[in-house]
């Protein structure tokens, strides 16, 4: 076994973490607690980065390595080891959150539930000023049983969509709006009616399409497909349609970017060119996120270097899951002006420092496929193939395999007899697993298995190997999976919405919704958000 370095990072304190948000300085609040625990408390403004994965997304959530940092928990530590790892990874201005929630809550601060906390208190604040149009789900049943002349986009992922939708309604994620739905509803006394899950992105998919002026009488469907649950027409949901959003004519791209550049000037957009955001790369003065807005088909045939997918509805919900420092600046790119400047006029609003790129030529959106995100050197480690594992599992010293990809994954399928844990957990995971003289670390890829060996090697006697290519490779291999569970960790690395399928009860659908109308009077007395409705 290796020692550990145990040396304490510094602690930073409630009241000057309140006056970097109030001043607007950059600054990251990471809980890195697994997601469910966040969800239950966490400040408004605390970016989810478990420890489980620091090395997997730190890099990408924070691409300054001087931006000031403070990690939390809830007492159990795990903030103290994320700030030495950061330290580890070249971060230089770390520290721990003094106390913890308890010491946020104990100094003051308000704490939210649930996830993506910014993003829906800013849509209930826009509801609650501009009291965007919505119809209730049985209003809005017998205007589709009658068949009458009215328009239902699903904003949500298409994958959202996939799972269950409102009967007859189209997906259109939330920046496509402004651009797709004239064609969809050419007659201006079409009714067209803006839907998610909840309530966030329908209310702010419906008041796009209004401040953007489209003609047509807009509204959302109250509270979404939960709404719509609650309402007794769960079963009328329909589950895997594949309706989508159609191509547009030139015509309507260029009213639509003139619609949504009007829009993103009332709003305080700036704009910027190649040229403008050459040295910003370099990320050595502010923290900079590169992002392309468009639908992820339109990312993966051609796009601008070092810019992520990340379409504009998700990045208005989920803002905090892609840029974890707030205050930092974001640059956001599309090809015709009217993703970008759409997504940007809500970005703006929830006071972020955002500009968008001036279209450049063809030739510029020279990158294909998938983005990779950056990450630190893989480092070395003992690896064995599926074939030599297979081979040691039917051996009488069979090692203990440990699987650390998401539960979902591990729930899904798994190689016979690995176990379930959570890297962040490994100390309290090996109190529940079996002594052995070989332990063997998987997970999808591998890659998590990589980064955290070392940890594991740390605290067992027996001997630390990685599958090459992880469960991904094991599968490829034609090996077999199982779906019997062996649990060593408790499942909590995801939070299950209360908005996701029709298994909910209806008391976690209700008190989910209770939850966001009570939003905006937290924001009243947190007071760090300087979100402003146009």
């Amino acid at each position: 076994m290796r020692a550990v370095s145990l040396a304490q990072p510094p602690c930073s304190h409630y009241e000057a973490i309140r006056t970097a948000l109030l001043a607007r300085r950059e600054i990251a609040l990471l809980d890195v607690r697994e997601e469910d625990p966040h969800a239950q408390s966490h400040p408004l403004f605390a970016a989810h980065l478990s420890l489980s994965r620091l090395e997997l997304e730190a890099f990408a959530k924070l691409p300054r390595r001087d931006v000031p940092i403070v990690t939390l928990d809830n007492g159990e530590g795990l903030a103290a080891r994320a700030a030495r790892k950061l330290t580890e990874l070249g971060y230089t201005k770390v520290s721990v959150l003094e106390g913890g929630i308890e010491g946020w809550r104990a100094a003051g601060g308000e704490l939210f539930r649930d996830v993506n906390a910014p993003s829906k208190a800013f849509g209930e604040l826009l509801d609650a000023t501009l009291h965007t149009p919505s119809l209730p789900a049985e209003e809005v049943r017998a205007l589709l049983d009658a068949n009458a002349d009215a328009l239902v986009v699903d904003v949500r992922r298409f994958d959202e969509y996939q799972a269950m939708n409102i009967p007859g309604s189209i997906n259109v994620p939330g920046a496509e709006l402004v651009l797709r739905v004239p064609e969809l509803a050419p007659n201006p006394q079409t009714r067209v009616i803006v839907n998610c899950a909840g309530r966030t992105r329908g209310i702010v998919g419906a008041q796009s399409l209004i401040n953007a002026g489209l003609p047509n009488p807009v509204a959302a469907l109250r509270n979404g497909t939960i709404g719509w649950t609650l309402a007794g027409f769960g079963q009328n949901l329909e589950h895997g349609q594949t309706r989508r959003f159609r191509p547009v004519p030139d015509s309507l791209r260029a009213a639509g970017a003139t619609r949504a550049h009007a829009l993103a000037e009332r709003a305080g957009v700036k704009w910027a060119t190649l040229a403008d955001i050459d040295p910003w790369h370099a990320q050595d003065v502010r923290t900079t996120y590169f992002i392309d807005v468009r639908d992820p088909a339109e990312y993966l045939a051609g796009h601008l270097p070092d810019f992520r997918s990340v379409p504009g509805g998700q990045l208005v919900q989920e803002t905090e899951m892609t840029a974890a420092v707030r205050g930092a600046r974001i640059v956001l790119a599309d090809d015709d002006g009217v993703r970008a400047n759409m997504t940007a006029s809500w970005l703006a609003q929830m006071d972020w420092d955002v500009y968008v790129l001036t279209p450049p030529p063809p030739a510029a959106w020279s990158e294909t496929g998938p983005w990779q995100a950056p990450r630190p050197p893989v480092p070395e480690a003992r690896r064995i193939g599926p074939q030599t594992l297979r081979e040691w599992l039917n051996s009488p010293d069979a090692p203990v395999v440990i699987d650390l990809t998401a539960h979902a994954n591990y729930h899904r399928g798994h190689i016979p007899g690995a176990w379930y844990a959570l890297r962040a957990q490994y100390r309290e995971a090996l109190a529940r697993l079996p002594k052995a003289r070989r332990y063997v670390l998987t997970c999808l890829s591998g890659l998590l298995a990589d980064y955290s060996h070392a940890e594991l090697a740390a605290l067992v006697e027996g001997d630390v190997y990685v599958l090459d290519g992880g469960t991904n490779a094991w599968k490829a291999a034609g090996l077999p999976l199982e779906t019997q569970e062996r649990l060593a960790s408790p499942p909590i690395d995801r939070y299950r919405r209360p908005y996701e399928g029709t298994g909910n009860s209806a008391e976690a659908m209700q008190a989910y919704l209770d939850w966001e109308y009570g939003l905006v009077e937290q924001l009243k007395r947190d007071g760090t958000h300087h979100f402003r409705v146009i």
